[in-house]
């Protein structure tokens, strides 16, 4: 019985009950990643017959950085959460007469985030949070000045955009576990125009789009 009743008590005991008060902290992130290119075809794509499809494919990848939370009152935050992404964007495209191809870009994201990020009451040891900022990306492997004739696709190596998510908050005796997803959309169109590449007269525009489903270990 005694047992019993230490057992209840040690799980209703409230983790890092200081933790609320701290005015900065810091922690490690590491995720899973979906992207793909969002695309504006140009009037030629409808108007000729060289490309008769163009589907972008939503490709995995993965994340990984450090974080620096800033407290600003009991219930918002300033995140800065700098991280390299590892992405692929993948496209199928068929050509007339019934030719498929599928190509893909790999990028290598420097990714900058600010995120405001607002929490509920705690919970014991549970909290939810939602959260939304700006970024600015730097592909370190874009090809826009790429000399190779091989290039099916050339893109620009600046992005800035918006993130939108909800996470999670798992106290425990010495650290926070904290799943969350995100939605990382570019606001920059990424095509660099090279005329001698015959897909970039089909398209306009491009711009990514990811899904990140994020741990964070907060101290």
């Amino acid at each position: 019985m005694f047992l019993q009743i230490g057992s209840f008590a040690q799980r209703r005991a409230l983790n890092m009950p200081e933790h609320d008060e701290k005015k900065y902290y810091f922690g490690i992130t590491f995720g899973l990643n979906f992207s793909q290119y969002r695309i504006k075809y140009t009037n030629s794509f409808v108007e000729t017959d060289t490309f008769m499809r163009i589907q972008p494919r939503w490709t995995p990848g993965f994340n990984l950085g450090l974080m620096a939370n800033l407290r600003l009152t009991s219930f918002i935050d300033l995140r800065f959460i700098p991280s390299l992404s590892f992405a692929e964007k993948r496209m199928s495209f068929t050509m007339a007469p019934d030719s498929t191809s599928d190509r893909s870009i790999e990028s290598i994201y420097m990714h900058l985030p600010f995120q405001l990020k607002f929490k509920s009451d705690r919970i014991r040891n549970f909290r939810f949070y939602g959260m939304l900022g700006g970024k600015l990306d730097f592909d370190l492997a874009a090809n826009a000045r790429s000399r190779r004739t091989d290039e099916w696709l050339k893109v620009k190596p600046m992005d800035v955009g918006y993130e939108l998510g909800v996470g999670f908050e798992f106290y425990y005796p010495n650290f926070i576990f904290s799943p969350e997803i995100k939605l990382s959309q570019g606001l920059n169109n990424q095509l660099f125009r090279d005329q001698s590449i015959q897909l970039t007269n089909a398209i306009e525009e491009i711009n990514t789009r990811m899904f990140v489903i994020s741990i964070h270990l907060e101290g």
